[in-house]
């Protein structure tokens, strides 16, 4: 059985979002369709078209962000000498939630890089495909002191984090990767051999 043609455009255009098949695309199409708060459907059709009109890449540090520069880059309380390049927008907002429960001396106070992808050439994603030409021109600039590469430890993040620094090397800045290791609240035992040598490297003193 076929959906009524609105109905099935709609699940088509739902299921084209990251993570959401076609069950859940019905799903969320016929509860948007039963819904009797019709302020709900405008708001929702609102909030879709304000993302696509009003938020755009900060020039700088190529975040999401209503205003240009963004909050961070023209904050007064940020160190604009330290970049921490991520991968996604995703992944600064984890960042700056984990300041929240961090002491002031364990907070994150620079600035940040995103490169909107990781390298990942069975994928078809290349050095062109990422915002790397950016980050390069912004160092180049003369004011970064700095560059900490964050990005994850699977075999896309190494493989980007490798290529950020080969093409940062040359200019006189401080290159730094986040350390991994033994989690908060965990125990060596359990660890695998990769991260215990890991956590032994990015040791820091007490």
């Amino acid at each position: 059985m076929r959906y009524a043609g609105p109905i099935e455009r709609l699940i088509q255009a739902l299921s084209m979002l990251p993570g959401v098949g076609e069950k859940t695309a019905s799903r969320l199409a016929l509860y948007v369709l039963n819904s009797d708060d019709d302020a709900y459907v405008d708001e929702l059709c609102a909030c879709l078209r304000d993302v696509k009109d009003n938020v755009r890449l900060c020039s700088i540090c190529m975040t999401f962000s209503e205003v240009d520069p963004c909050a961070i880059c023209s904050s007064s309380e940020r160190d604009l000498s330290k970049v921490c390049v991520v991968g996604d927008y995703k992944d600064m907002v984890a960042i700056e939630s984990s300041n929240a429960l961090s002491s002031a001396e364990l907070g994150y106070k620079g600035t940040y890089h995103i490169l909107h992808g990781l390298l990942a050439p069975l994928k078809g994603v290349g050095p062109e495909d990422i915002r790397v030409g950016e980050l390069t021109r912004r160092v180049a600039g003369g004011k970064v002191e700095e560059v900490i590469i964050a990005t994850g430890f699977d075999s896309e993040g190494e493989a980007t984090a490798a290529f950020v620094a080969d093409i940062l090397r040359p200019y006189e800045i401080k290159l730094t990767r986040i350390a991994t290791g033994v989690p908060s609240g965990g125990s060596i035992e359990y660890m695998d051999a990769k991260t215990i040598a890991r956590a032994l490297v990015g040791r820091f003193g007490l």
